[in-house]
């Protein structure tokens, strides 16, 4: 791994929090954190210089944890490699547009990486609007970005399907969130398990369709783990979106258990009662 390409998220956090002890360090996951944009830059997302909220608050989490260390690229093609991607444990993405990664890491990363090595992926927010036009990517993450009805100032209600999920228990049964609301096509609920959704019924403004907000989905022995949430740099900050992104980091190591069985009938169920809540509210 060439040193020289990363920005190591670990190093440039030290005048923030207290590294841990060496031995803490012997045990922990490798995470690759990829926050390169191609596409709309958003405000957690660094430009240039320092780190940006999102890689703040990952760096931190690491430190607070002890759990994973953490390194930041803004160039995925030369990082995102399957001589790289042997460093790793997970793969983490919060970027947009086509990152310029080669067709010969894709293999690995899906069929080896993944598939046989069972490692672990975490997309945030605008990692469904990255590689829209590529199926095996979409196919992969489950959704491709379709608008936002629902903006960065948009206070929403969200519902928990599954609160037994280790990454749905900081969130309860139902929760309100300032945040940025992406809808999506290429959604196909018969491969993933959606663990959390727009509560439409609630929402000020409806749309006669199903929103889904988290799901995961098992990848041979490997597991991915997506959240809609990460738009408003203050999301970064919440203790429940960190609480959620620790545990869902546990999950795809395969330290605690969690269903990733696909659940279509919530989905249908969710579609149905969009196009009610949508109907009611123009009566």
């Amino acid at each position: 791994m060439k040193l020289s390409r990363l920005f190591l998220c670990l190093a440039a956090a030290a005048v923030l929090l207290t590294t841990p002890s060496a031995d803490a360090g012997d045990k922990k996951a490798k995470v690759l954190f990829v926050t390169q944009s191609k596409g709309f830059t958003h405000g957690s997302v660094r430009r240039k210089g320092d780190l940006a909220p999102a890689e703040v608050a990952m760096t931190q989490l690491a430190q607070q944890t002890e759990l994973f260390e953490i390194n930041c690229t803004q160039n995925a093609a030369a990082d995102f490699t399957k001589e790289n991607l042997q460093n790793y444990d997970i793969v983490m993405f919060y970027t947009t547009g086509n990152l310029g990664i080669d067709e010969a890491a894709w293999e690995y990363f899906f069929g080896t990486w993944l598939k046989q090595k069972g490692h672990g992926f975490l997309g945030f927010h605008s990692a469904t609007d990255t590689y829209k036009n590529y199926e095996r990517y979409w196919d992969f993450i489950g959704g491709t970005f379709n608008g936002h009805p629902w903006g960065s100032g948009s206070n929403v209600t969200i519902t928990v399907h599954d609160p037994a999920h280790p990454a749905m228990k900081a969130f309860g049964r139902e929760f309100e969130f300032k945040d940025e609301i992406y809808r999506y096509k290429n959604w196909q609920p018969e491969k993933v398990r959606v663990l959390m959704s727009l509560n439409m019924g609630k929402s000020a403004k409806k749309e006669p369709y199903h929103v889904p907000v988290s799901w995961v989905k098992q990848w041979g022995e490997g597991r991915m783990f997506y959240n809609n949430l990460g738009h408003n740099e203050a999301t970064w900050r919440d203790k429940r979106f960190l609480d959620s992104t620790e545990a869902a980091i546990r999950w795809v190591l395969g330290e605690v258990d969690g269903d990733a069985t696909p659940n279509p009938k919530v989905s249908a169920a969710q579609e149905d009662k969009a196009k009610a809540d949508t109907a009611a509210a123009k009566k």
